[in-house]
């Protein structure tokens, strides 16, 4: 059975925006650090991963939270396209770890188009911890994240998580996962009548 749209909720960074791909591009253009390789980037806390100074990674950071527009912050790939046809099925539902709204949001009307960002809900909780409140306050069921420790505290709540498939979860748990948009326009939709686009949305 496919999961409603009205039953899912999503991650934004490192589920809907591809934050890594960020990273690492900004860490080469503005900081000549051109050694990172996605594989490189092994646990969700990069600074215990990679060998740079911890400055450099809290000014990435810091931009890509207060400005994702100006940072060049891309959709994952067919995030988009996706989130288009479920839009029109029921809402859409983010919850993230940011701690200021706003920026995010306009990310999201930017990315998504105004007909599409007109039918979303986004909580920025501003913390790691604590997502299944609002996961439960908005009825969801079932939810998408790339942190594997959030995904294992959802299923202890009684939330079905499904873990983005990235390098820095992978080993860290036993949970259903998705390898990327597609896989959950599967679990939604079905896969059946998907028509992929030859540019990457």
């Amino acid at each position: 059975m496919n999961i409603h749209p009205s039953l899912i909720g999503f991650d934004i960074d490192g589920v809907v925006a591809d934050t890594m791909e960020a990273f690492i591009r900004i860490a080469g253009e503005d900081y000549g650090v051109y050694t990172i390789s996605p594989e490189d980037i092994t646990h969700f806390m990069v600074e215990d991963c990679l060998d740079i100074d911890p400055t450099i990674i809290d000014e990435i950071f810091t931009l890509l939270l207060d400005d994702p527009l100006k940072a060049g912050l891309k959709p994952m790939p067919y995030a988009t396209v996706v989130l288009n046809e479920l839009s029109h099925v029921a809402p859409l539902t983010f919850v993230t770890a940011r701690p200021q709204r706003e920026p995010i949001d306009k990310w999201l009307r930017e990315v998504l188009g105004k007909s599409v960002y007109k039918k979303t809900r986004l909580v920025a909780m501003g913390e790691h911890d604590g997502k299944a409140d609002y996961i439960k306050k908005f009825g969801l069921k079932y939810f998408v994240d790339d942190r594997a420790q959030t995904c294992i505290m959802l299923d202890q709540e009684g939330i079905t998580p499904y873990v983005f498939s990235q390098p820095w979860n992978r080993g860290r748990h036993e949970l259903e996962t998705v390898k990327d948009w597609r896989g959950i326009r599967a679990l939604c939709l079905g896969a059946e009548d998907f028509r992929l686009r030859d540019q990457q949305e």
